[in-house]
This record gives C-alpha cells, sequence and structure tokens, in this order.
C-alpha cells in the first residue's frame, strides 16, 4: 500500500526482484514518487520513480496522525499543508534545505538533483528476511 502526501508526493513499498547466479530474491523496498508543483522545481532534476498500478494508494490519514502527537486531526492537516507549502516555496526561492520525514527519511536537494534518501532502519523494518540486500539496492 502506498501514501499520497498531497502536494509532496506518494510513498510506496515495491517489490524489487534480484536474480544473482545461485536464487531469485525478491525484497520489499521504499519508494517515492514526487508531486508537487512543477513551477517549484524550475532548475532540479528528480528521479522519475513509477509505482506498479497494483499498489493500492491511500490518502494521509491526518486522524491516525492525530492520535499519535495528541492533536486535533484539523491541526494536524493544517501543519501538513503548510510545511508542504513553505518546501515549495523554499525550493522556488533555491533554498536547498533538506525535509525530514521521522522514522522515514530525508527529501533534500545536493548539486540540483532533489531526491529520497530512506533511513537504513525504514528499509531493514520493511525486510527482515534480506535485508542486506535491500539495503545494497537503496
Amino acid at each position: 500500500q502506498g501514501v499520497l502526501v498531497p502536494g509532496l508526493g506518494t510513498f510506496a513499498v515495491v517489490h524489487e526482484q534480484v536474480n544473482s547466479t545461485e536464487q531469485v530474491y525478491v525484497v520489499r523496498r521504499p519508494v517515492f514518487q514526487l508531486d508537487m508543483d512543477m513551477s517549484c522545481l524550475r532548475e532540479l532534476v528528480f528521479p522519475t520513480v513509477m509505482i506498479p498500478g497494483d499498489i493500492k494508494i491511500m490518502p494521509l490519514d491526518y486522524w491516525w496522525l492525530s492520535q499519535t502527537k495528541s492533536l486535533p486531526p484539523d491541526v494536524v492537516r493544517g501543519c501538513v499543508e503548510e510545511t508542504i507549502l513553505l518546501y515549495s516555496f523554499q525550493l522556488r526561492d533555491r533554498q536547498r534545505l533538506a525535509f525530514a520525514f521521522e522514522n522515514i527519511g530525508v527529501l533534500s536537494c545536493q548539486d540540483n538533483i532533489l531526491c529520497m534518501q530512506f533511513h537504513r532502519s525504514c528499509i531493514a523494518g520493511l525486510e527482515s528476511q534480506d535485508t542486506w540486500l535491500a539495503l545494497l539496492l537503496m
């Protein structure tokens, strides 16, 4: 399943097949598909990530987030929307700040390349059998 963060992009988990001389491995790994206003991304390059069509994409669950942070859902929604808006303005103004997602990873811009780097703990949490292989793929 994937999660759509409106104005930013979609996080999902994909299955990737890796062939070795002895065996075929299938590992789960996180991906991020950017979906921002293109006027914010002038002069920036970002990897094209395609999330397979069979993955169910759900909207960000503001109610669940509100329960984890002890805030009302409308406050959480406002904070998320304002944060994404601020980040897009910073990108437009050529400020290359990193955008950290707790327990997931960091969206950063280096040398005009905007990319998502997932934390090792996030990858390891998704793939318990072939953790090292999943980490190598990132």
